[in-house]
């Protein structure tokens, strides 16, 4: 990570997509993210995958976390990841996933453009480091 990122704030947009109800987690990682620095916004419960990119292309994140629980991922995820590709913000975008997702899946998601999946039981300092390390330059 360049010098310029370590002394800038991280934008992370933690975000729950579809009728997902559960968002015990996305608050966790939220708290977790503004305890080490980053600036947070949360998106509330129950949106659509467009809302989550008009969010994230509107605030200029650094990081979408997205938290899903419902077994919807491979339909909505993928459909977040398009939106983003359409605004040109794929690039510069830092997606993560939290959630339960078989491994396959996670593959898959992988293959699509998600950097990371995190599963119940994660270290908070795990995906924090993990952010630290991998958010895009952005001179």
């Amino acid at each position: 990570m360049s010098a310029d990122a370590e002394q800038r704030t991280i934008r992370c947009l933690v975000a729950k997509v579809g009728l997902d109800g559960h968002d015990r987690g996305a608050h966790v990682i939220a708290r977790a993210f503004r305890d080490a620095g980053f600036e947070v916004i949360y998106s509330g419960l129950h949106n659509a995958p467009d809302e989550i990119v008009q969010a994230a292309v509107q605030e200029d994140v650094d990081v979408l976390g997205i938290s899903i629980l419902s077994g919807a991922h491979n339909t909505l995820v993928p459909k977040v990841i398009e939106g983003l590709e359409e605004y040109g913000a794929m690039e510069d975008t830092l997606l993560i996933v939290g959630g339960v997702i078989p491994d396959d899946d996670e593959r898959e998601l992988k293959e699509r453009g998600v950097a990371e999946v995190f599963g119940p039981g994660t270290e908070l300092e795990t995906t924090i480091e993990f952010v630290r390390e991998n958010v895009r330059d952005r001179r």
